[in-house]
């Protein structure tokens, strides 16, 4: 986060309404394609206008950009393709106007480095049978614009974790607001937002994606993400996702990943559910490797077996545990069907990644 500028000459609000009140031409829409970008954790966003309202992502021309100011090409051979994969409602422009979610490839067609939704895809449709729904628990920290976190006192600390989780009160919570008009544009674009809640260490907060069938997991956790850096951007507060933010004892930011399979939510389904940890023990490294854009560096701040975290080298598991790796809800273990929630996926994890990988242990045996 370090050398990023603040938002110190924000505009005025007031002034931008006047002139998003004007009128829109009845045949033109305005299409915000937004992409993931080279360091795998961030987005990019970019406009254009058309002539039509788009019903499928297919209808939406291929676009291009400059990767090598992303971190995905060199200046030399710098443009990198946008091919439109999800269509959503735009919640800041309104009207017809509509976000665009992309992947991303480099000048041969090939997928950039980035581009974890190719593979992801790939393995869904190989496990399209078994019916892998997921539901991500997307934790993220509020950050003043001196990248402090929202709130805190200046020169100190707040009091001890204990009154902020599911808080109520100006000495409890900050940025609400910020998290209530997130929650609002998520259901007006059409991302399946779940639920939200304040969490342990102030300024930090959880919303909730899901359930979602195969590739739609990290394709509306992803536009979450976008419409959450965008609404705090409005508010002047920076989000951060990173998995440690504060160093000691403050708990981290996960994105813990809920999964289950059709047989897992039938009758006894315990025992697929069992059977899949038992897949998941036998592949931890691999599966920490791929929650994290770092490949576990990122992690080992934060998974350290205390703060309600495992330890990143062990793998564990248990009922209504939330010191394991992957914990089976107590109702789930009462009903002996459902799902587990694996617990170990970084707050910058991609989604991709995580629920590829998942579907590859535990459905494909890969």
């Amino acid at each position: 986060m370090a050398g990023l500028m603040t938002n110190a000459s924000a505009t005025n609000k007031a002034v931008l309404d006047r002139y998003m009140r004007l009128p829109q031409p009845d045949d033109k829409v305005m299409a915000t394609y937004v992409w993931i970008d080279g360091t795998g954790e961030y987005v990019r966003a970019k406009t254009r206008t058309i002539d039509f309202i788009p019903k499928s992502p297919s209808e939406l021309p291929i676009w291009n950009y400059d990767g090598s100011s992303t971190y995905q090409a060199e200046g030399s051979n710098s443009d990198v393709y946008l091919y439109p994969v999800a269509i959503y409602r735009d919640p800041f422009c309104l009207g017809n106007n509509r976000l665009v979610l992309c992947d991303t490839y480099k000048y041969n067609k090939r997928p950039t480095e980035s581009n974890h939704r190719n593979s992801c895809l790939e393995a869904m449709k190989l496990a399209a049978e078994y019916e892998p729904w997921f539901g991500i628990e997307q934790e993220y920290t509020l950050l003043d614009n001196d990248l402090h976190p929202f709130g805190w006192p200046k020169n100190g600390f707040p009091g001890p974790q204990g009154p902020y989780y599911c808080g109520v009160g100006a000495n409890k919570v900050f940025g609400r607001d910020i998290v209530e008009a997130h929650y609002r544009a998520a259901l007006y674009a059409g991302v399946n937002i779940s639920g939200t809640n304040a969490e342990v260490m102030p300024a930090q907060w959880e919303f909730q994606v899901g359930p979602c069938e195969g590739i739609t997991m990290g394709d509306d956790l992803w536009m979450a993400r976008y419409i959450l850096h965008r609404v705090a951007e409005d508010f002047g507060v920076n989000v951060s996702l990173d998995p440690k933010p504060m160093k000691g004892e403050w708990n981290g930011a996960g994105a813990h990943c809920n999964f289950s399979t059709k047989a897992m939510r039938e009758e006894n389904g315990i025992a697929e559910i069992e059977k899949a940890i038992e897949k998941l023990s036998r592949c931890h490294v691999k599966h920490i490797k791929a929650y994290d854009p770092h490949e576990g560096k990122d992690n080992e701040r934060r998974l350290t077996g205390r703060c309600e975290t495992s330890s990143i080298h062990d793998f564990s598991a248990g009922v209504a545990n939330r010191g394991c790796s992957i914990r089976v809800p107590r109702g789930v273990a009462e009903e002996r069907k459902g799902y587990l929630e694996d617990r170990r996926p970084a707050s910058n994890s991609d989604p991709y990644q995580v629920t590829e990988v998942v579907v590859r242990t535990t459905c494909l045996d890969q």
